[in-house]
């Protein structure tokens, strides 16, 4: 049981700044994406087990998508229109 497993806050930024995701993490954060398909298929095409919090499947899931929101959260975040224009026109006039 992975009781102590780490659990990252989604709530540093504001969802709706974009990131820059490198090669790298765009495929790590897709292949933690299959997974996390293929583990929760799995779990609800079982019909042989009853639905319980305390699954292993669902811990699977639960610590995948921690990893998941973690290496998303690792990029850095894209600047914005209005702070890309202000870092031009300061590069200009300064």
């Amino acid at each position: 049981m992975l009781v102590n497993s780490p659990v990252v806050s989604a709530v540093r930024v504001p969802a709706y700044r974009r990131r820059i995701i490198d090669p790298r993490s765009g495929r790590a954060l897709e292949i933690l994406g299959h997974a996390i398909e293929y583990l929760t298929d799995e779990y609800v095409n079982e019909r042989n087990t009853t639905l319980s919090a305390t699954s292993t499947h669902i811990e699977a899931v639960q610590l995948l998508m921690s990893i998941n929101r973690q290496v998303y959260f690792e990029c850095p975040i894209a600047p914005t229109l209005g702070e890309r224009c202000s870092s031009f026109l300061r590069a200009c006039l300064g």
